[in-house]
C-alpha cells in the first residue's frame, strides 16, 4: 500500500484555499516543519491560531515538529548566500543527524500527514527535502505537493 505524503505553504494562499487543499486531499494532521511559526507576518497561519482553527473547525489535527526544521544559523546563511545547493546539503545533513523517521513512524498512525511551511512553492522549501527524506527511509511514500 502506498501512503501519500502531502506538503503545502501558506503564502499565496486565502485561508478559504488552504483549507480546501486540506480538506479535498484528506489531510488528518498538518506537521508544521517551520522553526519561527509565532510571528504576527504567519497570519491565518500563526502556531496556535492555525492549531485552533485546524482542530475545531475542519478536525485536522496538528503537529509541531521541530525535528524537520532547520536551524536559526541555516536561514540566515540561506537568506545571506542564496545558494540552494549548499543549504539542500546542509540541511540533508541535519536530518540524518536527527530521530527523523522515528518521528514519522509514529505519526503516521494520524491518518494522511502534511509538511506546512510558508514558502508558495515546494522548490526552494525545505518542506520539499524533508519530504523527499522520508520517502528515502520509509517504504511506499507517494509525495504530493498542494498548490
Amino acid at each position: 500500500m502506498v501512503n501519500k505524503l502531502y506538503t503545502i505553504g501558506f503564502t499565496q494562499k486565502t485561508l478559504e484555499e488552504f483549507i480546501d487543499l486540506l480538506k479535498t486531499a484528506g489531510v488528518a494532521t498538518v506537521v508544521d516543519v517551520r522553526l519561527n511559526n509565532t510571528s504576527q507576518l504567519a497570519g491565518f497561519a500563526k502556531r496556535d491560531d492555525l492549531a485552533y482553527l485546524l482542530r475545531r473547525g475542519f478536525g485536522i489535527e496538528y503537529v509541531h515538529a521541530l525535528e524537520l526544521a532547520p536551524t536559526q544559523a541555516m536561514l540566515v546563511d540561506y537568506r545571506k548566500y542564496k545558494d540552494w545547493g549548499r543549504y539542500s546539503r546542509d540541511y540533508s545533513k541535519l536530518l540524518d543527524s536527527r530521530s527523523i523517521v522515528q518521528l514519522l513512524t509514529q505519526l503516521q498512525d494520524r491518518g494522511p500527514l502534511c509538511l506546512l511551511c510558508a514558502e508558495d512553492m515546494p522548490e526552494h522549501c525545505h518542506r520539499r527535502l524533508a519530504a523527499e527524506y522520508i520517502a528515502s527511509h520509509l517504504p511506499d511514500i507517494e509525495i504530493i505537493h498542494l498548490r
